[in-house]
């Protein structure tokens, strides 16, 4: 037999393992309970911390996007507040690199060699005089405005190659204005005098968005407004501007693709134009060097001189017509 005080022993260690398992079944699903509300608390708690972070960045979005369009509402204003260019304005537009007074010059010398030419032609003295004002006026002032088109056409061939420079310096890590040096030294004309004109200026201390709008006054294309838009934009409120001015660049070649394919489609209107409006000046000189006295009447008699006034303003509203209907804006 085993001694009583084993048996004892082992009742009372029976005993004490009885009531530790009816005090875990009755006691353990309640303090479970309390671990699983504090973790339920933990977990809201995080839900909330996370949706706070979820609110605040739709606020961070909301205030860009407000910083931007207040950026975009000052750019616009100022091009408003811009008005019409003057001389020395558009004689840098054409690279012209000269005074206002040598172009009234030109004007002058223009004005008395075509009333020269008119008066040795055997013309009246008043057709000299329009001849003169046509010369002197408008022949300079046409001469210019083809100038700066033909130099607006080059530049805008080569802005986008400009930029796809900016936005690989700047993913290789260079500043700014190191991609605008290497544009200044190494890009064909005018580019690179433009982009001089613009580094230029950054170094003496004008900000970079105040150049920038200086350089679509030189250079008044929509696509050098857009460049400085995105300039300013970022200079104000940050962002990435590879990605910005990569985007700027793809829209850049796709216009110019479109306008490319606008130009191609409506070569055969122009051709046709062009041959509408020569032809009743041709037929005019046809008829003159074959039979003088016969068309002569035009000139020579009042109602012949009103139709031919007559004849002459309709062709050129015809023109003008026509060369509305086959220029494409893009």
């Amino acid at each position: 037999m085993l001694p009583p005080e084993l048996i004892q022993f082992a009742a009372i260690a029976l005993a004490a393992l009885a009531v530790g398992g009816v005090v875990y079944v009755l006691v353990m699903p309640y303090l479970s309970g309390e671990r699983n509300v504090d973790k339920r608390f933990e977990v809201a708690a995080k839900g909330q911390t996370s949706l706070r972070q979820r609110a605040a960045v739709p606020q961070q979005l909301q205030t860009r996007r407000r910083q931007v369009q207040d950026t975009l509402k000052d750019i616009e204003a100022k091009q408003k507040k811009q008005k019409r260019p003057s001389l020395r304005v558009r004689l840098m537009q054409a690279g012209l690199n000269v005074k206002p007074r040598v172009y009234y010059i030109f004007c002058a010398i223009m004005a008395l060699l075509g009333g020269l030419v008119f008066l040795l032609s055997g013309l009246s003295p008043i057709v000299s005089l329009l001849g003169m004002v046509v010369c002197g006026i408008g022949l300079p002032r046409w001469l210019l405005s083809r100038r700066i088109r033909s130099r607006q056409a080059k530049f805008l061939t080569e802005f986008a190659n400009a930029i796809d420079i900016i936005v690989r310096g700047i993913r290789s890590g260079l500043p700014l204005t190191d991609c605008m040096e290497v544009i200044a030294s190494e890009s064909p004309e005018p580019v690179r005098s433009e982009f001089v004109e613009l580094v230029e200026q950054q170094r003496i201390g004008i900000p970079l968005p105040r150049a920038s709008n200086r350089l679509h006054e030189r250079v008044p294309l929509q696509e050098v407004s857009f460049f400085s838009i995105v300039i300013a934009i970022q200079s104000q409120t940050g962002g990435n501007l590879a990605e910005a001015l990569s985007n700027l660049s793809r829209v850049l070649r796709d216009r110019y693709k479109m306008q490319a394919k606008v130009k191609a489609l409506s070569a055969e209107a122009k051709a046709s134009a062009m041959i509408i409006g020569a032809l009743p000046p041709l037929v005019m000189a046809a008829v003159y060097f074959i039979s003088p006295d016969y068309i002569s009447l035009l000139w020579t008699r009042k109602m012949g001189q009103v139709m031919l006034i007559a004849a002459v303003v309709w062709m050129l509203i015809g023109i003008l017509v026509m060369r509305k209907m086959i220029n494409f804006e893009i």
